[in-house]
Parts: C-alpha cells; sequence; structure tokens
C-alpha cells in the first residue's frame, strides 16, 4: 500500500469517526441539562410540549401584531420567517426582502395554520433531540440509572387458553420461556447490558439502563406478536357506521362492542383501525368489523423483513409463509377476490386491502412506520410470548454508582493515559511522540466506534477503555524495539524502519489476534457487564492494530522516505558504527 493511499485511509477513517462522534459530543458538551430531559419524554409528553410550546408562540405573535406590527420579528420566533418563506416558494408568490410582524402575519390565511406551523417547527426540534439521543454513547444503570420493571405472569389466563390446570413444571417451564423471549427482543432492541432475572417464583425483574421510551419498551414487553389476517364483512361496517350516526354520543359498551347486540351478526366483531400521527403516536381513526374467524394466523410465518414499497417509499413488511401458512392463504384469497382483508395488530387493525388475485407464498403490508415495521418484524422473529405477562410497577431508579464513579473513572483514564504518553516520550525520545500520536487516535477511534453502535457505557466498560490505553502502546513497544536492534546493526533509517516493521508484524497480529479472540468469547458467551467489558475491548484491539500498523509506519516512512531523515530519534544509545568489514562495533 502506498503512502498516499494509506494516508488518504487514515483521513477517511478520522472524517467518518469525527462523524461518528459528533452526537455524543453534541448530547453530553452543547445541550443543556432541560434538553436533555425533554429528549427522554415519550412521545405523548413530546406532543403535549410542543402544542404548548405553539399555543405560547401564537399568543405572544398575536399580541406583537396587534401592539406593534412594523417591528422586526424577535430571534426565537425567526422560524416563522423560514416557514413563511418557504410557503411563498411553494405557492409562487414574491418573497419580500424586510420582514416584520405585519409581514409574517400576512403569509398565514389564519391563525390555525399559523399555529400547525408552529407546531411544526417544535416538533422537529425536539424529536430532533430524541434522534440525538438515540444516537450518541449512553451511561448504564451504575452510572445515571434507567428503568425498573417489574413483571408477573398471568398464569389463570394461560390456564384457561390451555383448557387444564397447570402443574408446578408447567408453571416453571412457560416462566422460563418468557425470560429467554424477552431476552431475545430487550437485546435486539437495542438496550445494552440490560438485566433480566427471576424473582420469587412467578415475577420477572427488568432494568434497562439509561432512558428508552417507555411507550416502546412497553410495547416490547407485552407485544404478544399477534399478527392475523381477517376479511373485513363490509356489510356489517355499514351497519355499524348507520348504528353510530344515529347514536353518536354512546354507541360502544365498555367491552369496546356495540351496545345494540344486534347491530353485528354472529361471528363477527369490531375492531379499531389506528394509524400512527406526526409524533409516532396511535391515534384512533375509526372502526372495522372483521370475521371473529381468523384467516390466517401469524404463527404461519416463516421469516420478516423490512422492505420499502419501490413507488411510494413507504416502509413495508414482507412476510414469507411455510407450506401449510402458503395452502391456507391461498384458499382464503381465492375464496375472497374483490373482498377487503385486514390486517390486525394484537387486536388493531393497522392496514386493509382489497384481495385482486390469489396470494401463496408471500405477503407484503404496508401501513406501518419504519419503526413499527422493524419492531413487528423483529417481535415476530423472536417468537411470542408462551403466557400474557402484566406489568406490577414500573418506575425510574437512580444511578447506583454516579457521578462520582463517571468522575473517578475519567480520572482513570485521564491519569493512565498522561502516564502513557510521558513514559513512550521519555523512553523513545521522537519515535514516542509517534506512538503518543497514535495512542490518542486509538482513543479518538475506540469512542466513536461505541458512539455510532449507541453503546451503552458502564463502570466495566470503563475498566475496558483503561485497558485499551494500557495495552495500545504493546505493539508500538515492539516494533521499535525491533527497529533499535535492526539500527544498532548499522541499517540506515529507512531500511531499519522496514525491517522493523516487517519482523514484527505478525508478533503484533498474534499477540492482538489472541486477545481479540477470547474478547469476542467473552462477548458472546458473557452476559451483563462482561459483555460490555469485551466489546469494548474488542474494539479497542482492532483500533490499538490499526493505529500501530498504519499509522505509525505512515510517520515513520514520511519522515525516512519523504523528507530523507539520516538518523533516527528512537533511543539514547548512539549509533552503531561500523568496522572495515562491516561489522558493528
Amino acid at each position: 500500500m502506498t503512502k498516499r493511499l494509506r494516508l488518504i485511509l487514515i483521513l477517511a477513517f478520522v472524517a467518518v469517526a469525527v462523524w461518528f462522534l459528533a452526537p455524543s459530543v453534541r448530547w453530553y458538551l452543547v445541550l443543556t441539562g432541560d434538553q436533555r430531559r425533554e429528549a427522554n419524554a415519550s412521545r405523548e409528553q413530546i406532543r403535549v410540549l410542543a402544542r404548548q410550546r405553539a399555543d405560547a408562540d401564537l399568543s405572544r405573535l398575536i399580541d406583537l401584531a396587534r401592539t406593534d406590527p412594523g417591528d422586526p420579528v424577535p430571534d426565537d420566533l425567526g422560524y416563522l420567517i423560514r416557514a413563511a418563506r418557504e410557503r411563498l416558494r411553494v405557492e409562487r408568490r414574491d418573497v419580500p426582502r424586510n420582514w416584520d410582524v405585519a409581514t409574517v402575519v400576512k403569509v398565514f390565511p389564519s391563525e390555525g395554520e399559523t399555529f400547525v406551523a408552529m407546531e411544526d417547527h417544535h416538533r422537529s426540534e425536539l424529536l430532533a433531540l430524541k434522534d440525538l439521543r438515540s444516537r450518541s454513547i449512553q451511561l448504564g444503570l451504575d452510572l445515571s440509572g434507567g428503568m425498573y420493571v417489574v413483571i408477573e405472569p398471568d398464569l389463570d389466563s394461560l390456564s384457561e387458553q390451555t383448557g387444564a390446570t397447570l402443574s408446578a413444571v408447567e408453571e416453571d417451564r412457560a416462566l422460563r420461556r418468557a425470560l429467554e423471549v424477552l431476552n431475545n427482543r430487550i437485546d435486539q432492541f437495542g438496550v445494552t447490558e440490560p438485566q433480566i432475572r427471576q424473582r420469587g417464583d412467578n415475577q420477572i425483574v427488568v432494568e434497562m439502563p439509561g432512558a428508552p421510551d417507555p411507550e416502546r419498551m412497553r410495547s416490547f414487553i407485552l407485544g404478544k406478536g399477534r399478527l392475523n389476517f381477517h376479511i373485513v364483512d363490509t356489510e356489517g361496517l355499514a351497519r355499524f357506521r348507520l348504528y353510530q350516526a344515529q347514536n353518536p354520543g354512546g354507541f360502544l359498551g365498555p367491552d369496546g362492542q356495540p351496545r345494540d347486540d344486534t347491530v353485528l351478526t354472529a361471528g363477527t366483531v369490531l375492531r379499531g383501525r389506528y394509524e400512527k400521527d406526526s409524533y409516532g403516536v396511535d391515534q384512533l381513526l375509526g372502526y372495522t368489523v372483521i370475521n371473529e374467524q381468523i384467516g390466517l394466523e401469524g404463527s404461519y410465518i416463516q421469516q420478516a423483513q423490512v422492505s420499502r414499497d419501490p413507488i411510494t417509499q413507504q416502509p413495508t413488511v414482507i412476510f414469507n409463509l411455510t407450506g401449510e401458512g402458503g395452502d391456507i392463504f391461498f384458499k382464503l384469497t381465492s375464496e375472497n377476490v374483490g373482498n377487503v382483508m385486514a390486517v390486525v395488530l394484537d387486536d388493531r387493525v393497522k392496514a386493509a386491502a382489497t384481495i385482486s388475485e390469489p396470494i401463496r407464498n408471500q405477503v407484503q403490508v404496508s401501513g406501518f412506520t419504519q419503526s413499527e415495521a422493524d419492531d413487528l418484524a423483529l417481535v415476530l422473529e423472536t417468537g411470542a410470548l408462551p403466557v400474557p405477562l402484566e406489568i406490577l410497577s414500573q418506575q425510574a431508579i437512580g444511578a447506583s454508582l454516579g457521578e462520582d464513579a463517571i468522575r473517578t473513572g475519567l480520572n482513570s483514564i485521564a491519569l493512565g493515559m498522561a502516564a502513557v504518553l510521558i513514559f513512550m516520550l521519555v523512553y523513545y525520545k521522537g519515535a514516542g511522540l509517534v506512538a503518543d500520536l497514535a495512542l490518542v487516535l486509538n482513543l479518538f477511534f475506540l469512542v466513536s466506534v461505541l458512539s455510532v453502535f449507541n453503546f451503552t457505557l458502564t463502570l466495566p466498560s470503563i475498566a475496558g477503555v483503561i485497558l485499551t490505553v494500557g495495552m495500545a502502546v504493546d505493539a508500538n513497544v515492539i516494533i521499535f524495539e525491533r527497529i533499535k536492534e535492526e539500527y544498532r546493526l548499522g541499517k540506515s533509517a529507512a531500511a531499519a524502519v522496514t525491517a522493523g516493521f516487517g519482523k514484527a508484524f505478525w508478533t503484533v497480529m498474534d499477540a492482538n489476534i489472541t486477545t481479540f479472540i477470547a474478547a469476542i468469547a467473552l462477548s458472546q458467551l458473557g452476559s451483563g457487564p462482561i459483555q460490555g467489558f469485551a466489546v469494548t475491548l474488542s474494539v479497542g484491539v482492532v483500533s490499538s492494530m490499526f493505529t500501530a500498523l498504519v499509522v505509525s509506519r505512515l510517520i515513520f516512512d514520511f519522515f525516512t522516505e519523504t523528507l530523507r531523515v539520516e538518523r533516527l530519534s528512537i533511543d539514547w544509545k548512539r549509533r552503531a558504527r561500523l568496522g572495515p568489514a562491516g561489522e558493528a562495533v
């Protein structure tokens, strides 16, 4: 690999690392505490907050329009100018050069449209903060606290489903299976180092670090993953709509069905039709009457994957059916060509479409947001819960170690790194400066990789970072000692560097590969704090190998080959002289 190509590679890695690390830097160093608390709010809370702020801004704008219409728009309402410019551009109207309060008010035909523009701004601002949190390094339970959930299986409901009283062995088996499913779901959900354990005979405790979305996490814990296909009863739906129009005040009973039992025929049931709003919150749009008999159960789904519609670019979920499921679905769709089929997820109608032709092996459904489509595919892949669960309590918990542990850990990293930097600089002189630069880049790359994967940093993870700092110069030490040996034999600076890196290459690789294998084994077999330590160590090993073999080599080659440096600053001893016969003396 040429020096130019290596330089381009290093610069590309640095640029990507800066991009990866930017969200974490902004989250911890730029945002205020209030902004971080807003980002941790639920989507319902964000919706309320955005509308409150829009209402306050609208009242203020109306007051300004009444009292000082010719004054400039205040800075905190400057976003309205951008919204007004965009509106005029879309409507192909002239854009004024000077903007005052009266000019901005005239752009929007009504207070309602002004409010919508204001709400759009605050919603985008708050959801952007929430997205920034999801792309930054989070602190674990021991450092920042998290969510503590106590769950209890509904064994009575399971007994009713099976039609028999469960034995102690069957109850224990159902509880252990529920633990396994929850572990799979939450681990793939993206919460690093969750703690899921059994408490007593029939309770499950889930501790999740950071501030996960409470609604999404609740749906993951309780979500049954029941995706069924039902045929819509169009005649029954027409009767229900007439009944709804005649009884607008109270047409539903406590069970969610029409108060009048004669509205729906036997074998049909009423279900709500839901769609996500701009905040990602389920909104009831109406009702649909479906056949109670399931046309196709989700248990026949063999594989689920998320794709995008090539025309609308909306998220779609593609289901591959088993052989038996394909036969059932083909028969169902063949008998109901021209009828409407509803996609029902956990008793909520998420999509409906007219059957135009028989379908056999693969089903494609839409009507989901990207996040909802990912969650649905994941829940179906990990399997349904063997027993219904009930959340007994859900609360936020404080950090078990807190700011003192964070400060101690950061001080340990800084102190250890400073000691290593000073030692390398004193012992290896100029070459030590090269090693120091490689060490700084190694730590930079390590943190950026952890950041892009939304890694949760715990105290064991900090220990892994500290160990990586100590081990990062190991490869440089091996290489430098080989260079010194070659240099003392009387070789030129360039030849000593080439020979040193060449002869030390496999020694460095062997030492780091064995450590990497051990770290991978720990990350796969361990859990919780052990897994966090192993992940940090494995990423650090790869990063330190890159900086030692690529970055350090490039700097040495630049000085010896490009700048033609003839004497290396790598040792306190004087360079050996060559005797008459060429031997070192």
